[in-house]
């Protein structure tokens, strides 16, 4: 797998001052690919989390009390359409479809064998510069659970 979804990343947690999640801390490279411009120029470096909350406007904050709003995210429409995969442009909806058609295996395995071979860019393409392999996994779980 490549790096972003290899599991070796060390985390840490803080709740979001505005919600009260438990968010990870991410990279700074993640935000700077993140932040639109010109909102990219004024960004400090930080130890940042990102809030996975959708209803919280926070994208992302840090212990220092900086915070980015949701809009200023470059991934802000795909946030607000709940997109399952940044790297592939794959939504949670065209997932659940392909889940009731019988065709979601060649979904998941095109996106596991393009990260097997490093093709994944997690770390600058989705806002929480996590892998999205697991959240094909969570879905599935909830979709066969309700079915």
């Amino acid at each position: 797998m490549s790096s972003c979804c290899s599991g070796n990343t060390s985390s840490s947690t803080l709740a979001c001052p505005q919600c009260g999640i438990s968010s990870k801390n991410i990279s700074m490279k993640t935000i700077f690919h993140q932040v639109k411009f010109p909102d990219v120029l004024e960004l400090e470096t930080d130890r940042y989390y990102y809030c996975t909350d959708e209803s919280c406007s926070v994208g992302y904050f840090s212990q220092d009390g900086k915070s980015i709003a949701k809009n200023q995210l470059r991934a802000f429409t795909e946030l607000n359409n709940n997109k399952l995969c940044y790297c592939f442009d794959i939504s949670t909806e065209q997932y659940v479809n392909a889940l009731k058609q019988g065709g979601a295996a060649i979904i998941k395995d095109f996106v596991i064998q393009k990260t097997k071979v490093g093709d994944c860019a997690c770390a600058i393409r989705s806002p929480s510069g996590q892998c999205c392999l697991a959240n094909f996994k969570l879905l599935e779980k909830v979709f066969f659970v309700g079915n």
